[in-house]
């Protein structure tokens, strides 16, 4: 698998975002969490991904855009670690609950240390 995190891999389903607000599991790695949850699509992708930074925190939509852009960019580095090493099909909602700006080391650390935690809760299941 690339190094590439192209369009099939990104969730846009609103139906499955509300759900996995509603009903998913979560793992923290400050200043990231991951909420997740078995899912069904037709296409042979095992991850679709979100993103999303809160509102209330980030005023600008500049400063919320650039924080979607660095978690995207760790998740396209890191995500080797997750689809060797994962059976079954899952929706994923990362969010970002820090209150400052964040550099890029700081969001690869914590998606690296976020990921690992996803494979373990996984497996414990």
């Amino acid at each position: 698998m690339g190094n590439t995190f192209p369009k099939k891999e990104r969730l846009k389903s609103r139906k499955i975002i509300e759900s996995l607000m509603r009903t998913g599991r979560s793992v923290k790695s400050y200043p990231l969490k991951l909420i997740f949850m078995p899912a069904e699509w037709r296409e042979e992708i095992p991850v679709q991904v979100a993103m999303a930074v809160g509102k209330r925190q980030f005023k600008s939509a500049v400063k919320r855009n650039r924080i979607k852009r660095l978690l995207r960019e760790a998740y396209r580095l890191n995500k080797g670690l997750l689809f060797n090493n994962i059976e079954g099909k899952y929706a994923f909602l990362i969010l970002y609950i820090g209150t400052d700006l964040p550099s890029f080391e700081m969001v690869n650390q914590a998606m690296t240390t976020l990921l690992q935690k996803f494979k373990s809760h996984e497996i414990d299941k």
